[in-house]
């Protein structure tokens, strides 16, 4: 039991997605009145300076009558992303490790672009 009192339900059907740090879990579940829901769990893998790891989670509970409603704007919100920029990712930049790898692993792309490359951070405000 829970610190509330309730039992949590268990899963009836599960579905894992894993995506670099994050994953995500689809998971069924039961109400008291035996109906199901929905719930979606995003779980973000976070690494301490001394090399120890936490989780971080979030979740979306999501019932029947919602689901239409959720589904469609879902869609249209995916379908505008790929429209207006594409399939491909491009994000992996703004990950928190990016800037130790870039300089840990590919120090030859700074030399091979320019001989005078900058860094991002080397920038005056002449350069705005």
């Amino acid at each position: 039991m829970s610190e509330n009192g309730m039992m949590e339900k268990d899963e009836i059907f599960s579905k894992v997605l894993r995506a670099g740090r994050r994953t995500y879990f689809f998971d069924v579940r039961a109400t008291k009145a035996e109906d199901y829901y929905l719930t979606i769990t995003e779980s973000k893998k976070f690494t301490n300076a001394d090399g120890s790891f936490h989780y971080k989670k979030h979740k979306i509970y999501l019932y029947k009558e919602d689901f239409e409603g959720f589904s469609e704007i879902l869609n249209e919100m995916t379908d505008y992303i790929v429209s207006e920029k594409g399939e491909e990712v491009i994000s992996d930049r703004h990950q928190k490790d990016f800037k130790k790898e870039y300089e840990e692993g590919d120090e030859a792309l700074e030399t091979s672009e320019t001989p005078s490359a900058k860094k991002f951070t080397d920038i005056s405000f002449d350069d705005i």
